[in-house]
């Protein structure tokens, strides 16, 4: 292994910061990291830590973002079984295929510190861009700590491209390619509402993603354009999955919630919703209408098929990795904000079968 990594005027913490930090020598340093030698737990300790602290990438890693190698891109995904974002990873791979490039995936299992640990590790390894898909957690430390390895990236040559989530605050030097989240919501809250529909369930998603949160500030407003009151009440967050979508309508049947139609945060749970109302011995749309979002094929595969927010997710996917590619062969490794830096694709409303006006009492 080298003695320094290939910083030239990057400012990058060398092998040599490393163990003045430390307070070994060079070639200590160079054990722990090879992994090849044995070395004293203590060192081992002593030695990784300082090498956090200083956001250190090896001197391998750093050459091949430098240009050696084949580029690679790493998808990191909530959910490798989630219908919705693996579109979008499909529109990454099938870009990077055309080019050349390799692409590798990641799961985060919707934890926020497993997220931030693979955007580290994946910097590590030296991607040529770290492609994050879907909401982000709302809540400051996560945001800085995203914005930090964000500039970390930057400074070694790699990229981060948020897909399906706000940009980060401030001059960080990432790309954002979203869609109009909230617009989506309102746009679909509003064909309810147009329906004649006064008492929704609204199932937006957990509470600090910011994606629940979009979609749940679309539907308010919805019901503000049209002068009806919104009741918090009917309101209830939990995962995109089908079994959210199945036990929050079954509880609010049992409760005796009020509701003549269900707004679900995706497809999913909205087919989770639609079996509970079956079970509930309610008819979709006669007695209560509902709608999804996202457009997956499942929407057109349920009985009835399913009116929903379509999301252009695979063109996301390509617009992605184009960005990546276009900063590469531009040359704008190290440019920061500026135009095209936050793409926001449209979405709107696939009307099918499952809405209709509410029964007359």
């Amino acid at each position: 292994m080298s003695e320094r990594t290939a910083s030239g005027d990057s400012g990058r913490a060398t092998i040599r910061d490393v163990a003045a930090r430390a307070g070994v020598s060079v070639a200590s340093v160079s054990r722990v990291l090879s992994g090849n030698y044995p070395v004293s737990e203590e060192l081992r300790r002593r030695v990784m830590k300082v090498v956090q602290d200083l956001d250190y990438v090896t001197n391998a890693h750093a050459r091949s973002l430098a240009g050696g190698g084949t580029p690679t891109v790493a998808i990191l995904i909530n959910n490798i079984t989630g219908a919705a974002f693996t579109h979008v990873a499909k529109g990454v791979e099938g870009a990077a295929s055309l080019r050349g490039w390799l692409s590798l995936v990641g799961t985060t299992g919707d934890d926020p510190e497993r997220e931030l640990a693979l955007v580290n590790l994946m910097r590590q390894q030296g991607v040529t861009a770290v492609i994050l898909l879907g909401g982000a957690y709302d809540y400051d430390e996560y945001q800085l700590r995203m914005a930090r390895f964000a500039r970390s990236l930057d400074a070694a040559g790699s990229h981060l491209v948020l897909v399906g989530r706000p940009p980060l605050e401030g001059d960080v030097p990432a790309t954002t390619v979203d869609y109009d989240n909230e617009g989506g919501a309102y746009a679909m809250a509003s064909h309810l509402l147009s329906a004649g529909h006064r008492r929704v369930l609204v199932l937006p998603g957990h509470a600090e993603l910011t994606t629940a949160q979009g979609r749940l500030n679309g539907a308010r407003r919805a019901f503000d354009a049209y002068g009806v009151p919104f009741d918090p009440k009917l309101v209830l967050h939990g995962p995109y999955d089908y079994e959210h979508g199945y036990d929050a309508v079954e509880e609010s049947l049992r409760l005796g919630l009020d509701f003549t139609a269900v707004l679900a945060g995706t497809d999913v749970v909205a087919a989770g919703a639609m079996q509970a109302l079956r079970a509930g011995g309610l008819r979709v749309p006669e007695d209560v209408s509902i709608v999804g979002y996202d457009d997956i094929p499942l929407a057109s595969q349920l009985t009835p098929q399913l009116t929903t927010v379509h999301v252009p997710y695979e063109e996301m996917g390509r617009v992605a990795l184009r960005a990546v590619a276009n900063r590469r062969e531009n040359g704008a490794g190290r440019r920061k904000g500026g135009d095209g830096d936050h793409v926001v694709l449209g979405t709107h409303v696939v009307v099918r079968n499952s809405v209709q006006p509410p029964p007359v009492p």
